[in-house]
């Protein structure tokens, strides 16, 4: 070959070599950047961005570095398919993820699905998420409303076995699912000695929330049972405290964070009790090193305490990058067969990837918010939650058989 030639041939390997070394593995975020979510999936993005940047500092997955590219569901079901769409259609996403609305979650988890892309559930509740709704291509790592309710109907009905309770409940498939599973451990299914109401969903307005916690007070209920989330839940809690009803009932937010807990603040979120899959102080209580690892990075990285919103980002951006490593490549299918039954130890205890629902089996926990000036005194204002009750994930999960009667119902395959 002609030595010239034979330059310039080589000169286009190598640059060649270069690009393709160059290329990123896209994955994408889908959260509410605006709306009464905003709080919640601001935690998603923080916990995301900081998994992407320790891996990509470490190597990055398989020598790729990692690219993460978010985009605005603002809780809407519509836009967050959408955005899925794009995200894999445009921008080249192998992997998605997000949703604090069990809504966006499910609909952007079948967007996924018809492209042959995974899709990565960080705050969706509702059980139909990996229940009536779930699918080779969905993987929910939170619990859902079933575990919430077995480890909450734990505590109360120990403590509140012979009170009334009151439900205000929002008036969507996470709303319902969570009154359902409830009421059903904590065996309150007679809605006229334990009644409830429901308020709109996503456009409540304060009167809403005035005219249920006006008919909770005169029910002479004993447990008020806000099945509210993000700034419902803070607006309706504010009412509540004005009015006087945090004194005169035990106030149960079933699906708790760290971010509606500031919102709210000390003073008025003080004795209300609620579920949670993590909180930021369960590393230390019981000793998780990786977990605390994490608490300390992120807090001194955004000064602030991670919430659950976050841990679950972060967990998956870690689980993505541990399958596509373990099955030696990105391709779905394969990915699939490696997470499915997948056990591992992160931020917690051991946690596994269920096999034929794609749940994710975990501890849970009931936390019951401390006092002010305990709250205060961690360095940055957070240390909200003490920690009452605990289930394992596998005496909180739905059976098999609960699970595929249900499936049954909705007239679903027993099989993903």
């Amino acid at each position: 070959m002609n030595p010239g030639k034979a330059l310039f041939a080589a000169c286009l390997l190598t640059l060649a070599a270069s690009t393709v070394a160059a290329e990123t593995l896209k994955i994408g975020l889908n959260y509410p950047q605006t709306g009464r979510y905003k709080d919640q999936g601001l935690q998603q993005r923080l916990g995301a961005f900081l998994a992407v940047d320790e891996i990509n500092q470490a190597g990055g997955v398989r020598g790729q570095q990692l690219e993460l590219i978010i985009r605005n569901s603002r809780s809407d079901p519509g836009k967050g398919a959408k955005n899925t769409a794009e995200l894999i259609d445009v921008e080249g996403a192998q992997m998605v993820f997000g949703g604090v609305s069990s809504g966006v979650a499910i609909a952007s988890g079948k967007a996924a699905r018809d492209r042959n892309r995974l899709y990565f559930g960080t705050l969706t509740y509702s059980n139909a998420t990996t229940g009536s709704e779930a699918h080779s291509h969905m993987f929910r790592e939170p619990y859902n409303a079933w575990m919430t309710a077995k480890v909450l109907s734990q505590y109360l009905n120990r403590n509140h076995a012979d009170d009334d309770y009151f439900y205000i409940t929002a008036d969507y498939t996470w709303g319902w699912s969570v009154e359902e599973s409830v009421r059903k451990f904590t065996d309150t299914e007679d809605t006229e000695r334990h009644a409830g109401v429901k308020t709109p969903f996503p456009r409540a307005f304060v009167n809403d929330f005035q005219k249920a916690l006006s008919q909770a007070d005169a029910s002479g209920a004993k447990v008020l049972m806000l099945v509210l989330f993000g700034e419902d839940m803070v607006r309706a809690l504010n009412v509540a405290y004005e009015m006087g009803l945090t004194k005169k009932m035990q106030v149960v937010v079933p699906n708790l964070t760290l971010g509606m807990a500031r919102q709210v603040g000390p003073t008025i979120m003080e004795g209300v009790v609620g579920g949670s899959p993590w909180v930021w102080n369960v590393p230390y209580e019981l000793d998780y090193p990786r977990g605390k690892q994490f608490v300390e990075t992120f807090s001194k990285r955004y000064e602030m305490r991670p919430s659950t919103a976050a841990a679950s980002a972060y967990s998956i951006v870690y689980q993505y990058k541990d399958a596509v490593e373990r099955a030696g490549t990105t391709n779905t299918q394969s990915l699939i067969r490696a997470l499915e039954g997948h056990r591992y130890t992160f931020l917690k205890d051991e946690q596994y990837w269920r096999d034929f629902d794609h749940q994710n089996v975990q501890s849970v926990y009931v936390v019951k918010i401390k006092p002010r000036e305990t709250i205060l005194a961690d360095p940055f204002g957070s240390d909200y939650f003490s920690i009452v009750e605990s289930m394992q994930g596998d005496n909180a999960v739905q059976t098999r058989e609960e699970w595929e009667s249900r499936r049954r119902e909705a007239g679903k395959p027993l099989s993903l």
